[in-house]
């Protein structure tokens, strides 16, 4: 069971050039396939009253089609991290592609926005031996995580349950920026941030727990 919410030490080990937990002890909240219409707004009104910073790791057509909320994001002083142009699945495409896949990414936040892109997180969190080659060359950061929260399943039961059982003062926690969890996203966040508190846990700057 343990390993539906952790990542298996194996993995972690074959593939120690990505980014498992923070570096810092202190936990990270990401959000993974904004920005959206439906959730986006929420949970920056939330990680505004707690004056906690985030990672949002978009999808590039999401970015192109909402350009205001894209700004927002950076405005309100968050990360935003590459999650593929498409949402596409990095182990069904060759290494040409999946450069390319990312490249227009990373080129569609310098040009709109004049933003440096340094960290990915593959889609669906599948990836293969060619993903951390590609990361080397691209300079990027591959962070994965140590908490899912399987908030995309729209119950929020089941994301207070990771959070009672699985959260660590490293924690890397993955929410999701989707219209799939737009109806507890607030919830949970204010039920995750409440927990670490209670916990004496501290939330970290983006850039300080992925050193």
């Amino acid at each position: 069971m343990r390993f539906i919410y952790h990542p298996p030490f194996l993995i972690k080990k074959f593939f120690n050039d990505f980014i498992w937990e923070t570096s810092n002890e202190k936990i990270l909240l990401t959000f993974d396939d904004g920005p959206t219409e439906e959730a986006t707004l929420k949970i920056l009104n939330v990680l505004q009253s707690y004056q906690i910073k985030a990672v949002f790791f978009c999808v590039g057509n999401n970015i192109k089609k909402l350009p205001s909320l894209t700004e927002k994001i950076l405005g309100d002083g968050h990360t935003i991290a590459n999650h593929t142009m498409n949402h596409k699945l990095l182990t069904k495409m060759s290494r040409e592609e999946t450069i390319e896949e990312l490249s227009k990414f990373n080129e569609e936040l310098k040009l709109s926005f004049n933003y440096e892109v340094k960290f990915f997180r593959p889609s669906h969190g599948r990836f293969d031996f060619k993903t951390n080659r590609i990361m080397n060359e691209m300079n990027l950061k591959c962070v994965m995580w140590n908490l899912l929260t399987y908030d995309f399943q729209n119950d929020f039961n089941k994301v207070k349950y990771s959070i009672d059982n699985y959260l660590r003062k490293d924690s890397i926690i993955v929410f999701h920026d989707s219209q799939k969890c737009d109806n507890i996203i607030e919830q949970s966040l204010n039920y995750t941030i409440e927990r670490a508190s209670k916990l004496g846990y501290e939330f970290g700057e983006p850039e300080d727990c992925l050193k």
